[in-house]
């Protein structure tokens, strides 16, 4: 489905060596909770990697780019719970962005997700933004099995805001420039897509540098505020036939709950 507000939050990461049960058990009790309790957050997610590093993808959604440089999320990052002072040194390999979503269509929150990051060549911004949103990514989204596909651009000032949590981890976060986001039922459904129709040499073409490689990441968890409400869609007959979804029973939307 098309992401819940106007900005996302993509958090790539490694965790130390013997570290992964108590990173998920404070992520999955603690953290995501957290943050989705603050106004202006929608939606969290963590995914785990299939294959390749970093093993850890999170994703929040927020209503704009405004909500994360805004007074509430940055009086929470600086003031880190107990359990978080624990957690947070941790984290390895750390990139994290936040974005403007420039493109979100979809019609459900994929089992799996593929991440790309990548970069306009100079002078090729607007070429590539028009070609992926007006032709690459709506094609991409008609393609069996796919359930969302997104187009993120990194905001360097609102990344890069100082705050007492980026002190406990490691080292300073990298920065993404662009971020595509493929959702779909399957591994497979997602790498095929991203390889056959935005793969390096086709980017390349149309004016992107730095990109790739695709990683795939399958769901752990999601949370979202009270606010937001879950909904299961049945699989469809050719998702059925297809056997896409790993044995899974449906798709998992979040999206506003109703007003009364």
């Amino acid at each position: 489905m098309s992401l819940l507000g106007s900005a996302v939050l993509a958090f790539w990461h490694d965790i130390a060596p013997g570290g992964d049960a108590e990173f998920n058990h404070w992520h999955t009790r603690e953290h995501i909770p957290e943050r989705v309790g603050v106004p202006g957050f929608l939606c969290g997610r963590r995914y785990t990697a299939l294959a390749a590093a970093p093993r850890y993808f999170n994703l929040y959604e927020t209503e704009s780019l405004a909500t994360l440089s805004g007074a509430a999320y940055v009086a929470r990052l600086n003031d880190p719970t107990p359990w978080t002072r624990r957690a947070l040194p941790l984290f390895r390999n750390s990139k994290r962005t936040a974005c403007r979503v420039a493109l979100s269509l979809g019609s459900g929150v994929g089992d799996v997700i593929a991440t790309l990051e990548l970069g306009p060549a100079p002078g090729r911004a607007e070429e590539l933004g028009a070609w992926l949103t007006s032709t690459a990514l709506p094609s991409v989204g008609e393609r069996p099995g796919i359930v969302g596909v997104h187009l993120c651009e990194g905001d360097v000032e609102t990344t890069q805001v100082r705050t007492e949590e980026k002190k406990l981890r490691d080292r300073p976060d990298e920065l993404a420039r662009w971020v595509i986001l493929l959702e779909g039922i399957d591994a497979g459904v997602v790498e095929s897509a991203g390889a056959s129709l935005l793969g390096p040499a086709e980017l390349t073409r149309r004016g992107a540098t730095d990109a790739g490689p695709w990683r795939s990441t399958a769901c752990n968890t999601a949370s979202r505020p009270e606010r937001i409400t879950l909904t299961l869609t049945p699989p469809s007959a050719g998702e059925r036939a297809g056997g896409g979804a790993q044995g899974s029973s449906g798709r998992l939307s979040c999206h506003p709950a109703a007003r009364s």
